[in-house]
This record gives C-alpha cells, structure tokens and sequence, in this order.
C-alpha cells in the first residue's frame, strides 16, 4: 500500500501547527513550521487547505490613525505667535518634533 501524498499528510499537521501556536500563525507561519520540519508542501497548498479548514492567523497590525484632540481639553498657548524668526541665538527654540536632539542630549 502506498503513503499518502505529503499534501494529504500535512493537513493533519497544519491543524495542530495552527493549534499550537494558540491559532496565531497564519499560512506563512506554517508553512515555514512544516518546511522546518521536513514536510515538502507548497506554500499555496498550506494556504487553501488552510482556507478550507477555516483556520486564519492573526494580524497583529492595529490601525492607529490619527491623534484626535478631545472637544472640551485647552489649546496650547501661541508663545511665538506664529513668528519663528529669532533676532539674536538662543532666544527661540522651535522644532516640531516631539523630542529635540542637542549637544548636551535630548530634551
């Protein structure tokens, strides 16, 4: 009697990859697992089968978007009044960064 084909035999295997990783690995995941492993099976094939069985991974990627002011929270003060010109050194320090780099470290 034959062995069944390595496809058939990894679809046992990608379920319990998917399970063990708490089903957080999505079929680049377990692909590279199984292929770790010595199990030759297309990366496509993992995919579909994976597609089949219903098993997704997790993306952990999270849309952020933007920082919104709430409605009721002040402005900040305009100290410059909107003039970034500086008639002598040091007497106006601008940047629109969140940290400045300096000399003697960040501020």
């Amino acid at each position: 009697m034959r062995a069944a084909p390595p496809g058939r035999r990894a679809a046992g295997r990608i379920r319990e990859v998917h399970a063990e990783s708490g089903g957080i690995y999505g079929s680049p995941r377990v692909h590279a697992v199984l292929k770790s492993e010595g199990v030759h099976v297309a990366r496509k094939r993992v995919e579909r089968l994976m597609r089949q069985a219903d098993l997704t991974g997790i993306n952990p990627r999270r849309n952020k978007g933007f920082t919104r002011r709430a409605p009721d929270a002040d402005r900040a003060p305009d100290l410059v009044r909107r003039d970034f010109t500086a008639n002598e050194p040091n007497r106006l320090w601008v940047t629109d960064l969140t940290m400045a780099t300096t000399l003697e470290g960040p501020l």
